[in-house]
């Protein structure tokens, strides 16, 4: 049997599976194009048990496209909290001012229409297309590039662009004209919960007796892997700069990593420079203002995607100036107890809870 003459079978075996072992989402209980935008961009950057119950929390707060673009992005990034991948939030908040303004309020069907909006590419394209308005077309995410690459035993790493290609091509073949939205979703189940990275669960998987993989015993390098990168690790300073029983904190400009978030001041350490030098220096070039660094309070541990760090914070108070945003989009003096209002990156979260417990075991130890 060709390449080709699998196709039919392929799809069969597949959706007679799905049929039955469809697992039980919220997004598949909807056909509302917004909803199923919203859980798509979710689950670009996470793992589906984690995306629920930000999805559900997302559309009680903005049950319709209106209600988001309506929206501060304040208030979308804390509802977003948590989650992370922060770029994700803002676009989807760019692309709701736009359908409103542009599309009168409605999702656009075609897949080109689609592309020309904030953080859509061609994977979440695809999918909303063919998911909520049964247009045939294609999706290639990490779960479809494991199957397919597995079953028609695709050599070479799948970031290359000739191995895209072939992907894309593979995926834009076997998309059936009826129930295309379906069999997409039938692709990425098998991907996600039989034909998963280190061992796959063959034993179960309807596409078994088809797998180029499983009849070689490639199952284990398929599909290849890029060499993995050392990820740079910075050191960082932090200060909790206190002024009359309040803390300061600036907002991230709206771009780039973590942008529109709300962090405590401080940057990364130079070589031969100290932690207090450092932060010091920090303080003085993001906000115009002069700090005494006390002491040490915590250090935090946290792993970004591409980088990791470690935060030294301190104890700091105020000296002089007035906060002026040098490299920042705002500054605030706030009272500890609210900060939660405030959406924050995880490493941050992380200070604000240690200052919580901080704060109890001291009043725990008064005489």
């Amino acid at each position: 049997m060709n390449v080709q003459e699998s196709y039919p079978r392929l799809r069969t075996c597949l959706l007679r599976w799905f049929g039955k072992k469809a697992r039980h989402l919220p997004w598949r209980k909807t056909a509302d194009p917004y909803a199923i935008w919203v859980s798509e961009v979710m689950l670009q950057q996470t793992q589906v048990e984690t995306a629920k119950p930000y999805y559900e929390r997302f559309l009680r707060r903005f049950p319709t496209v209106k209600k988001l673009a309506k929206a501060r992005l304040d208030t979308v990034l804390k509802v977003w909290e948590g989650l992370g991948y922060y770029g994700r939030a803002r676009n989807l908040h760019l692309a709701a001012k736009r359908i409103v303004s542009e599309f009168a309020g409605r999702i656009p069907q075609d897949k080109h229409t689609l592309l020309s909006l904030p953080g859509i590419g061609q994977y979440t394209a695809g999918a909303i297309s063919s998911i909520a308005f049964g247009r045939a077309e294609p999706v290639v995410d990490g779960n479809v590039t494991r199957v397919l690459s597995r079953v028609f035993r695709l050599r070479g790493n799948p970031q290359s662009a000739e191995v895209k290609r072939k992907l894309w091509s593979l995926a834009t073949d076997l998309v059936p004209p009826k129930r295309p939205g379906l069999f997409n979703q039938a692709l990425m189940e098998l991907g996600s919960t039989v034909c998963v990275r280190g061992k796959p669960k063959c034993d179960v998987c309807p596409l078994a007796r088809i797998c180029g993989a499983k009849r070689h015993g490639e199952q284990g390098i398929l599909p290849a892997r890029a060499p993995k990168k050392e990820l740079p690790r910075y050191t960082v300073a932090v200060g909790i700069i206190y002024n009359k029983g309040k803390v300061l904190i600036d907002k991230r400009k709206p771009t780039g990593l973590l942008g529109g978030l709300w962090e405590f001041p401080g940057g990364k350490k130079k070589k031969r420079e100290s932690l207090k030098a450092a932060l010091k220096r920090e303080v003085r070039e993001e906000l115009g203002i002069e700090v005494s660094v006390d002491r040490p309070l915590m250090t935090v541990e946290h792993a970004y995607s591409h980088f990791q760090v470690r935060l030294h914070v301190f104890e700091c108070k105020h000296v002089a100036g007035r906060p002026r945003c040098h490299s920042c989009q705002a500054a605030k003096w706030v009272q500890p107890s609210r900060l939660r209002r405030y959406a924050f990156p995880a490493a941050n979260k992380k200070i604000i809870e240690g200052l919580k417990i901080r704060g109890r075991n001291v009043r725990r130890h008064r005489p």
